[in-house]
């Protein structure tokens, strides 16, 4: 039988809006995916130190407080100083404070190394099936 792929799931720095995370463990669970919910207020330090102990495929963040940019500075190369370079990263939900463009918060956050970004509203099936593109492509990479 083969492993089911690793997946922690959170919010980052201070945020307490829970609920988002709640849903996202649930649905990638029933999906197949092994799930390491940590829940709210996950620092970035702690998202990498589970990463390493659990073997994590991916990390999947959520952010309802707008202030996600301020606490993922320098993230993904804390990543590759712990030698998870190659774990996928996605994060979803309200990324800046104020009425702005999404597309502005997914290229600021690809540029901080995250390999998809999510509007508030966005499709959780359609985002189970990029994880397991993702996790595909990476297998063949």
């Amino acid at each position: 039988m083969k492993k089911a792929p690793t997946v922690i799931t959170g919010t980052v720095g201070m945020d307490a809006h829970v609920i988002g995370t709640k849903v996202l463990s649930r649905a990638f669970k029933d999906a197949g995916f092994n799930v390491v919910p940590l829940g709210m207020q996950v620092s970035p330090e702690e998202f990498i130190r589970v990463a390493q102990e659990t073997d994590a495929s991916a990390i999947l963040m959520t952010s309802l407080y707008g202030m996600a940019e301020l606490d993922l500075k320098g993230f993904k190369e804390k990543m590759m100083e712990a030698g998870l370079g190659n774990v996928i990263l996605y994060i979803g939900g309200i990324l800046g404070i104020g009425r702005h463009d999404f597309k502005e918060d997914e290229a600021k956050y690809k540029k901080l190394g995250f390999d998809r970004v999510y509007p508030p509203e966005a499709d959780l099936n359609a985002a189970i099936a990029d994880l397991w593109t993702d996790l595909k492509k990476k297998k063949k990479a």
